[in-house]
């Protein structure tokens, strides 16, 4: 009779085990949904009409951030570190980040004279998102890149080697051309670097800059790249300059068939200073809601002015409270932390 018991104990005490453990499972099983990196839950991102759409043809929007120049003399560069992304993913809800590699041929310290440092500190902040999960544009943070098409080429196409087979990665390839022509100056170039892209990433989205500081992208729209799938173009705007008039240029671009990324936006002046415009913001945040425009708000920094998130002299490491935050960042922080799908 005892050992008839001790069997049922040990039955008993096994059952619960393997109950307990399947609980824990389901637990497991739903902690690893929760925390599911957008990448991994939306994979490769593409171009249909006017919309960015995931792996299974759902439009999508994401909101994030864009550092700042990554040369030394703005020092902006101090954020490029994978605390610092890793912060803006936990703490801002961040979905995608923007790198600007300065590539300006009027900075003597930008990647044209300086390639190495600048590029590694790009790769730096493509690795961290890469490991996160995040979505990450390398952006050629130039004003002159048609001055400069072939090292463009040769950079997007080291880009594609080291990096096309990643579904997180977005190509920008003109920061902000200024007063020229989108026919003969900006899309000639945006062909030339657009087939170098090409003949070794098939699929990642490459967004071209537009005319006028890529405000004008109803000029783009009416002439745009064809014979190349995944081709959306740039929009900046500042809402304290830039009103009802560049929304309607977005809106006759979108019209026309053409998709646009945000991929630079703040809510001051567009010099970067200025006082934050709430109102003139909040209507941005609804058009682009409205259209499900991705967007990274500009910058990630602690330079004293106004478009900087970060107060002067605030940490590069990342895990800020609400007081290192400027009115601007502040206001980034909660459009960016409750943007959703």
């Amino acid at each position: 009779m005892r050992s008839i018991l001790l069997v049922l104990l040990v039955f008993i005490s096994c059952n619960s085990k393997s109950c307990n453990s399947k609980k824990n499972l389901h637990k497991s099983d739903a902690e690893n949904k929760y925390n599911t990196s957008v990448v991994e839950t939306n994979g490769a991102l593409s171009i249909k009409g006017n919309k960015v759409v995931n792996n299974k043809g759902t439009e999508v929007s994401f909101a994030g951030n864009s550092l700042f120049w990554s040369n030394n003399y703005y020092r902006g560069n101090g954020f490029y570190n994978k605390h610092v992304i890793s912060s803006l993913k936990e703490n801002w809800n961040s979905e995608i980040i923007r790198i600007p590699m300065t590539a300006d041929p009027d900075i003597h310290d930008s990647y044209l004279f300086d390639k190495e440092t600048n590029q590694t500190k790009l790769e730096k902040v493509v690795d961290a998102c890469l490991e996160l999960g995040l979505y990450v544009i390398i952006d050629w943070h130039s004003h002159k890149a048609e001055d400069n098409e072939q090292e463009a080429i040769t950079f997007f196409t080291e880009m594609a080697k080291k990096y096309g087979h990643h579904p997180n990665i977005i190509y920008e390839i003109y920061n902000e051309p200024l007063k020229v022509s989108w026919d003969d100056v900006i899309k000639p170039y945006a062909i030339s670097v657009i087939a170098a892209i090409r003949k070794i990433d098939p699929d990642n989205i490459i967004v071209v800059g537009t005319p006028h500081w890529s405000q004008d992208v109803d000029n783009a729209s009416e002439n745009p790249i064809v014979g190349y799938k995944n081709i959306a173009y740039t929009l900046h705007f500042y809402a304290a300059s830039h009103e009802k008039w560049l929304m309607n240029k977005a809106q006759k671009a979108l019209d026309n068939g053409v998709a646009l990324i945000v991929t630079e936006w703040g809510s001051v002046e567009a010099d970067g200073g200025g006082e934050v415009d709430p109102l003139s913001t909040k209507l941005w945040m609804d058009f682009m809601k409205k259209n499900k425009l991705t967007h990274c708000n500009w910058s990630i920094n602690n330079k004293d002015e106004g478009a900087s998130a970060l107060k002067p002299n605030t940490s590069t490491d990342g895990n800020w409270p609400d007081d290192d935050l400027t009115v601007s960042g502040k206001l980034a922080k909660k459009y960016i932390s409750s943007w959703t799908n």
